[in-house]
């Protein structure tokens, strides 16, 4: 399996708890959070990892060169901002299998990717989304999917008893972004008007999640992974 991992956020929210480094760069347990998406997707079977790189990019490759991995990582390094869709569409141009995960470089879902990557294939979808279950929130927005597993809406942020969120972590078809150029938004510009065409599936989990994007999150994933990534349900 191949993925692209978007690594270049600023980690501006974060200002106050880590130093001027990318996010996924941000100590957790004593490691980078980097490590325990690479060390997570080595362990589930990935081949080739790209890294989608701007803000800061040096400390990411300096951090690399003494990692250790039987990964293949390429690293793309945009030279402005292209924003999350055009990040992906870049860094897609390094891709060689049809259909690419993308993770978000400041959150963790723990889940079966084989058996993501395989509804992805069975729903013959151009993209396929991992919701994650949630109960009383307000910071994420809902996303209703049919009996078909189609994903049919994304709501706005606003408190929700219960309710699936976007993951992060996504199947895409490599030319599923063929007719963007330049900068443009992954979620709002191509995943919102997709919803309701059919060809946009909704793949739900109940693991383990966290996103480091506030001060309150990432201290929390300090003592979740204080003995390593937690166990995740499936």
């Amino acid at each position: 399996m191949e993925a692209i991992i978007l690594a270049g956020g600023m980690g501006t929210r974060l200002k106050s708890v880590i130093t001027d480094i990318p996010k996924c760069m941000a100590p957790v347990a004593g490691k980078p959070f980097l490590y325990y998406l690479l060390s997570t997707l080595e362990t589930s079977g990935f081949e080739h990892i790209i890294l989608s790189l701007g803000y800061k990019h040096e400390s990411i490759e300096t951090w690399l060169k003494g990692y250790k991995t039987s990964l293949l990582i390429t690293p793309v390094i945009e030279d402005i901002p292209l924003g999350t869709g055009g990040a992906v569409k870049f860094a897609m141009s390094k891709a060689t299998q049809n259909s690419v995960f993308v993770f978000n470089g400041d959150s963790y879902l723990g889940l079966d990717y084989q058996a993501l990557y395989n509804f992805h294939n069975e729903q013959q979808a151009l993209a396929t989304i991992a919701l994650k279950q949630m109960f009383r929130f307000d910071r994420y927005g809902k996303v209703e999917i049919d009996n078909k597993a189609q994903i049919v809406s994304f709501g706005e942020k606003q408190y929700c008893d219960a309710g699936f969120i976007n993951g992060g972590v996504y199947v895409i078809n490599r030319n599923a972004l063929e007719n963007f150029s330049g900068k443009f938004s992954l979620e709002k510009d191509f995943f919102e008007p997709e919803a309701s065409t059919g060809r946009l599936a909704g793949y739900p989990t109940n693991g383990y999640f966290i996103d480091i994007g506030i001060p309150e999150d990432y201290l929390r994933v300090q003592n979740d992974f204080l003995k390593g990534i937690p166990e995740s349900v499936f």
